[in-house]
């Protein structure tokens, strides 16, 4: 059905290094988003790029054969924008600007590569756009497959501080993760990595600064998942879920302890998400260790969000 008087509809595509998503949204006359429609693909487009410096050919093959199908659900919809924004993989790759043409001319999707100041933002946006506006210091942690970005602000403003990091759970999981289950050197080693990264990254008067934090995409809403043994997944459930530092050591313990084909299995775990979780796991522990926060508030609303309601109010 078409969208109705004063309300404006979008289908954003988000072309992340480990998964690719898309968020199907009607922004009313009030200035809310309205989510219609969901969906998640794990596409592993950065697949080898920390070694390769390229996107490889199979992957990007995934990513358009996954954009075919969010393609579908966009003109279902009868959005009136279809746009995708491509953040760390993309970025990274020397054949990035070929793929990004190439989405355009098969899909049909306005597509951004964004810079990672755009990308904090955007995300800080989406994440925060619910919370009131003057209350306090807010940091935002993002791990995707390619980066992690810590964004620090006060909701209904833009960012105060933001950087990104490249403390990717693809990437820190080629670099670090080969055996399975992993060997405990180099869980110790990738620990290692994080702090120093996020040390030096994120200056200690900024990290003193955090009075809560909320945690968005893959790495958080699994955990949330797993806590709560959620089968189905119930998104509905894991946003706002309270994640707390104590019950993340654990489940990364267990998760580090068993092979792949096991963590494929554990209750509310997506299996694409396992060959990952570990690393991702390894940086949310370490983050909030850093950030001195015994939990964290768990958001589906991320640069998804925060890229359709730019864009709408924009336009």
């Amino acid at each position: 059905m078409p969208p109705l008087g004063g309300v404006r509809r979008i289908a954003v595509a988000d072309l992340g290094t480990n998964s690719t998503r898309l968020l199907v949204a009607d922004l009313t006359g009030a200035g809310e988003l309205v989510e219609l429609e969901r969906l998640t693909e794990v596409t592993r487009l950065g697949q080898g790029v920390d070694s390769s410096g390229r996107l490889a050919d199979d992957a990007m093959e995934r990513v358009h054969a996954c954009l075919g199908r969010y393609r579908d659900a966009a003109d279902r919809h009868v959005a009136e924008l279809s746009v995708a924004v491509a953040t760390s993989a993309v970025r990274d790759a020397a054949n990035g600007p070929q793929f990004q043409q190439a989405v355009r001319e098969r899909s049909g999707f306005e597509i951004r590569i964004v810079p990672g100041e755009e990308e904090a933002r955007l995300t800080f946006l989406g994440a925060t756009s619910g919370r009131p506006t003057g209350s306090g210091s807010v940091l935002v942690i993002d791990i995707g497959g390619g980066s992690t970005e810590y964004v620090v602000g006060r909701p209904g403003e833009d960012p105060a501080f933001h950087v990104s990091t490249r403390l990717g759970s693809v990437r820190q999981t080629e670099r670090h993760l080969t055996g399975d289950p992993p060997q405990h050197e180099d869980l110790e080693a990738l620990a290692a990595a994080a702090r120093e990264i996020v040390a030096a990254g994120v200056p200690v008067h900024v990290r003193n600064s955090v009075q809560e934090g909320i945690a968005v995409a893959g790495t958080a809403t699994s955990l949330a998942a797993i806590d709560q043994e959620l089968v189905p997944y119930d998104a509905a459930r894991v946003d706002g879920y309270r994640l707390l530092l104590g019950e993340c050591e654990r489940m990364l313990a267990r998760l580090a302890a068993v092979p792949l084909d096991q963590r494929r299995e554990v209750p509310g775990l997506h299996p694409d998400r396992a060959p990952t979780i570990v690393a991702g796991a390894t940086i949310l522990v370490e983050s909030m260790r850093a950030f001195g926060l015994e939990y964290v508030e768990v958001s589906e609303a991320d640069i998804l969000h925060g890229a359709a309601l730019d864009l709408l109010t924009r336009s």
